[in-house]
């Protein structure tokens, strides 16, 4: 297999492969330049000691997908997101769709963010991916490894900043794209940007819907998203944003114990207001966030059993208000200081089929407040001091402190070090403390204290980069279900260390041809499904004229599929996409393009008893006008 490996590698580095034009070239160059997501303002990438993976909106593009997960498995090395199909992650019983970053994540134990608010099911506190679509998304922002003292609870092991999309050139801009493939699989985009003075929104509309590798796995989902914003002044501007998604699935069940009826309909939504402000020396914003789910589920039967007689329902919310100012007060000096409120929470019952009334099982929530200080300071260009520390509490265990610090030094031009230890925590959900039998309402927060160091270096007046990372994770008070006097109980008694090593390099070659490829490598004490020991990943961009061509590898080894952890998984998946545009702007035509995945056709799971399907091709039309 591994073998294999370096023939594909062989065969990208040297390959056809999709590209960019002169604009988004040097776009790529300096992508990883200024991020926000380290200390709530626009800091340059090099000046923060996390480690700070960047996704651009070329990247997202280039990959066709309608789902963003998939897009960061494959660009961010120590992420792994898992699936189970052509498309769809689903929710409840055998659902993929989990984030694990350096082995951690498994249990909500890694925050995605859309602008900075979180985006979590307020019940069982697990991510929705399902509802995070690539065409409404500016760029991706991932740190690896804890994010709690900006972010709170569930930034244990990492963040993902999803930062949405935005018009920004005055006019107009409409986008259409369609799509078919593979098992009956259909995708329709459109998007529209429109700028008009001091007034600007961005709006989409996605579907998407298969039949499914497998006989009832189908799966469809329709997704609206809206984002506007009014600029006051220079100093002012509001911004709004609402997103939508209805999607309806059946979970076949593993292969070896198929379930039948199991079906889902969910509705999710989530919205947000933000007043931000842009002083010479000061900025910051309030925000506003409210998201809910509405859930209605047929939990299926087994060979053998009766079909269920109720419908689980639930209804879910998170909301909160986030506040933070940033100080310049000298030269080189950033001072952040932040306030938030979080309530989540949500209502579950039984709905049963007989017309009987409903069986209650929870209706609850939990607050949570915390008030966070980060200081940042350069001195003379070369070294730079970060360090901050948060209190939280939280109405159900009381509170926490998190602490986070490091360094960065920068010897030379194009060089920079970085070290930093930072505390991760998460807090119990709403099922571990009060639904169900292993329920336990003295639950404590789970842990985890993360050290790192990494050197970055770039060449070739920025083409060529390469970025090395080790860390270490010592991680206490996982909540396990025990046997406690002959009754399961959820208990703070899990512990664990992991430790490894990311690895990055990319290459602008020529104007348009470019090459990325990243590593990660990962030692586990208590391994989790889900957590790849060893993660590759190859890919490369060409542009000859109008055509564009893409080839990407990516090698998973010694990935462990069930939840026991008593079953393996290696593979290697090569994926490819060529495209044609009509019409002399770049930006304005029509794109015809193919892609394929998997073209070896390789026999793989990801999550134990859902075969991944083999070799599957999609083709499009897309217009931009």
């Amino acid at each position: 297999m591994k073998r294999n490996v370096l023939i594909v590698a062989g065969l990208v580095a040297s390959g056809v492969v999709m590209a960019e034009t002169p604009l988004e070239v040097d776009s790529l160059i300096h992508l990883n330049s200024l991020v926000v997501s380290a200390n709530k303002i626009e800091v340059n990438r090099n000046s923060v000691p996390l480690t700070i993976s960047v996704i651009g909106r070329s990247q997202i593009e280039n990959s066709s997908e309608s789902a963003l997960l998939p897009v960061l498995s494959e660009q961010v090395p120590g992420l792994f997101v898992t699936e189970k199909g052509i498309t769809g992650f689903g929710v409840s019983t055998n659902a993929a769709g989990t984030i694990n970053i350096r082995g951690v994540g498994s249990g909500n134990k890694v925050l995605v963010l859309f602008d900075g608010q979180p985006q979590w099911a307020g019940l069982f506190g697990h991510a929705l991916p399902d509802t995070y679509v690539a065409s409404d998304v500016e760029k991706v922002e991932v740190i690896r490894g804890p994010g709690s003292l900006l972010y709170g609870s569930n930034a244990m092991g990492g963040v993902i900043n999803i930062i949405t999309r935005r018009h920004h050139q005055q006019g107009r801009r409409t986008q259409a794209r369609v799509m078919y493939g593979s098992y009956n699989t259909q995708k329709y985009m459109v998007n529209n940007g429109y700028n008009v003075g001091n007034f600007s929104s961005f709006v989409s509309i996605n579907h998407d819907r298969t039949d499914g590798h497998r006989p009832n796995s189908d799966f469809q989902i329709t997704n609206g998203f809206a984002n506007l914003g009014y600029r006051f002044n220079d100093v002012y501007q509001l911004r709004g944003d609402v997103s939508l998604a209805k999607y309806k699935f059946q979970n076949p069940g593993e292969t070896f114990n198929p379930i039948f009826d199991n079906k889902m309909d969910v509705w999710r939504g989530t919205s947000s207001l933000a007043l931000e402000n842009q002083y010479e020396k000061m900025s910051g914003a309030i925000r506003l966030f409210y998201n809910w789910g509405n859930h209605e589920i047929n939990d299926g039967y087994y060979t053998g059993e009766d079909p269920q007689n109720y419908l689980f329902r639930s209804t879910d919310r998170n909301l909160g208000v986030l506040f933070y100012e940033s100080f310049r007060l000298f030269e080189g000096n950033n001072f952040t200081v932040g306030i938030d409120y979080k309530n989540w929470g949500g209502h579950a019952w039984n709905q049963m089929n007989d017309g009987s009334a409903d069986q209650e099982i929870i209706d609850k929530s939990v607050n949570e407040v915390a008030g966070y200080v980060i200081m940042q300071q350069d001195f003379f260009n070369k070294l730079g001091v970060n360090a901050g520390v948060r209190y939280e509490h939280n109405s159900s265990f009381g509170g926490a402190w998190v602490p986070q610090a490091g360094l960065t030094y920068r010897p030379f031009e194009g060089n920079v070090w970085k070290a930093s230890l930072s505390k991760g925590f998460r807090s119990p959900n709403i099922r571990e403390l009060y639904m169900f039998k292993p329920k336990n309402p003295d639950l404590k927060p789970e842990n985890m204290m993360n050290y790192e160091i990494s050197v970055g270096q770039s060449f070739l007046d920025g083409r060529l980069s390469a970025e090395v990372t080790a860390f270490y994770i010592d991680g206490k008070d996982m909540i396990r279900t025990a046997m406690i006097d002959g009754n399961p109980l959820n208990v703070n008694t899990g512990e664990f260390t992991n430790k490894g090593v990311e690895a990055e390099v990319k290459y602008q070659i020529l104007q348009n041809l470019s090459f990325t490829t990243n590593y990660s490598f990962l030692d586990q004490s208590d391994p989790i499904a889900g957590a790849p020991k060893h993660k590759f990943y190859a890919g490369a961009t060409y542009l000859p004229g109008r055509f564009s061509f893409h080839l990407a590898v990516q090698s998973i080894f010694d990935l462990y599929t069930d939840e026991a952890c008593t079953k393996q998984e290696d593979y290697t998946v090569l994926n490819a996409r060529a495209a044609y545009h009509f019409g002399k702007n770049p930006d304005k035509g029509l794109n015809i393009f193919v892609k394929g995945e998997n073209l070896t056709a390789t026999r793989y799971s990801i999550n134990d008893g859902f075969p991944m399907p083999k070799a599957t091709f999609m083709g499009g039309i897309e217009v931009i006008f």
